[in-house]
């Protein structure tokens, strides 16, 4: 057979295809969306490395609600601050289910809280989960404390580097990976313990490769990835030395367990396995206890100390606010006391800038994958069950309908004209509805506390220019990251 005899046959089969998909997409009543190919689906209209700015260019063309293809997965993608309302709080139980995250579900294969997309799973452990948390502390004051005492020793730490400038983000992934280690295996580290440095690191690096072009790769074509080497390849296995750690960690807790002193959350979930070993069909096992713990482990150590980190770069470029959050910390508290979480009501300025830190950074643009649980109607569309849903929570923190000038760090977002707090409901950093973060609480009281302990006692400073100092993310996708940085700290 000569090379027309082969090739005309495939193009004809490759625009059939084309034809096929057109008209299939167009009866399934789906969002508008650009036209998707076969298998690569969308992947020539997303930039590299750029996963939300491609996102929202695709927004400005198909509306707030569209079709994209990563793949050949299938994903609606929901835009603005009414748009995400209707879908995570009055339609929340249809877009409850938890979407595909393939740098995730390579390790969890459907176990834990977070990751699962098995409702009841999810429903059983995220219980527990909150009632754990609470009875730890978590919202209450005696966790208040164990942050009060970390932020004492994080202090000690800055004083030990007698002014010479460094990079704080590994202080502070020490300082909140300690806070979450105590509430999930009950002790400490000193911030030059090896085993600390390792995880801080593995838990930053697992997040900023995710939001890279290989991670993103890995993310549309897991399959194909699976046989490719390349920087992907450092995301699982980080996750299975986490979870490594984690199983470690179990295993001094099954040897020195006490049913009836439970000293941490590993603790209570080797209770709950043990009254409910009779029952065939508990989610108490061990690899949902697994799975679970490092869930919970892995976000809580990552998500503040990354928003400290930037939120000190931002005050670096504009020292004003950093003034006046100083000049509040000095009227209410003053240079000889701990800050306490009630103090937080009577310095609304400082509430101010840690809520436009949180809105200005977006974290996590369109955190975690939703799914839908059934055929859902939604703004005249059909979402047909176990599509998969981004919630663009960046462009609610970013709207201009509810943030005038959304690209401009401005604190007075979240101020009222006589200087009082104003609450604003589009902020959703931990997202919102039925999968709301579960660690909100906790990451407020210690953005706070940290935060309020370090201008308390020191001063920061850039080692570059002012204007030199750049506060655009290093990358965009899973999480936005700010560029590394230096910065001088010494004693006010």
């Amino acid at each position: 057979m000569d090379f027309f005899g082969i090739v005309t046959p495939l193009l004809i089969a490759w625009i059939a295809c084309l034809f096929l998909m057109k008209a299939w997409k167009k009866n399934l009543n789906l969002p508008p969306g650009p036209f998707a190919l076969p298998f690569i689906g969308n992947f020539l209209q997303i930039k590299s490395g750029d996963m939300v700015g491609s996102l929202l260019a695709l927004r400005k063309k198909y509306g707030d609600v569209f079709t994209v293809y990563l793949g050949p997965r299938r994903v609606i993608v929901v835009c603005g601050h009414e748009a995400v309302k209707e879908g995570l709080i009055d339609q929340g139980n249809d877009f409850s289910g938890r979407g595909t995250a393939p740098s995730f579900d390579k390790l969890y294969k459907n176990y834990g809280m977070a990751f699962t997309k098995d409702i009841e799973r999810w429903k059983q452990l995220r219980r527990f989960s909150l009632t754990t948390l609470r009875n730890f502390g978590v919202g209450k004051r005696s966790i208040e404390q164990r942050i009060q005492e970390e932020a004492s020793c994080m202090l000690d730490e800055i004083r030990n580097k007698k002014g010479s400038p460094f990079n704080p983000r590994d202080l502070f992934g020490a300082v909140n990976t300690n806070i979450i280690v105590s509430i999930m295996f009950e002790n400490r580290y000193d911030y030059n313990d090896s085993e600390l440095l390792s995880l801080t690191r593995m838990i930053t690096d697992c997040f900023h490769e995710m939001s890279t072009f290989w991670g993103q790769m890995y993310d549309t074509y897991p399959r194909v990835m699976d046989f490719l080497p390349g920087p992907h390849r450092k995301i699982f296995n980080n996750l299975v030395d986490l979870l490594t750690f984690t199983e470690k960690k179990v295993k001094i807790n099954q040897e020195t367990l006490d049913l009836k002193n439970p000293r941490d959350y590993i603790d209570c979930f080797l209770i709950r396995m043990e009254q409910e070993k009779q029952n065939p069909a508990t989610e108490f096992n061990m690899i949902n206890l697994l799975a679970s713990t490092l869930q919970i482990f892995f976000a809580g150590a990552e998500t503040v100390a990354s928003t400290l980190t930037y939120g000190c770069l931002i005050l670096l470029k504009y020292p004003e606010v950093k003034e006046k959050v100083q000049e509040e910390i000095d009227q209410v508290i003053g240079r000889h006391r701990h800050s306490s979480f009630e103090d937080r009501t009577k310095m609304p300025y400082t509430d101010a800038v840690i809520h436009e830190i949180q809105r200005y950074i977006n974290l996590l643009p369109f955190g975690v994958p939703h799914s839908v649980i059934c055929n859902t109607q939604f703004r005249g569309y059909t979402i047909p069950k176990g599509t998969d849903v981004f919630f663009m929570l960046g462009s609610v923190l970013w709207d201009p309908e509810k943030f005038p000038n959304p690209e401009e760090f401005t604190p007075q977002n979240f101020l009222n004209d006589d200087g009082s707090f104003k609450k604003n409901d589009a902020f959703v950093p931990f997202s919102a509805g039925k999968r709301i973060c579960i660690g909100e609480g906790l990451a407020r009281m210690e953005l706070f506390l940290l935060l309020t302990a370090l201008l308390q006692n020191f001063d920061i400073k850039p080692v570059v220019n002012q204007e030199e100092i750049d506060i655009t993310p290093v990358t965009s996708g899973f999480g936005n990251f700010p560029q590394a940085y230096q910065l001088y700290i010494t004693p006010r």
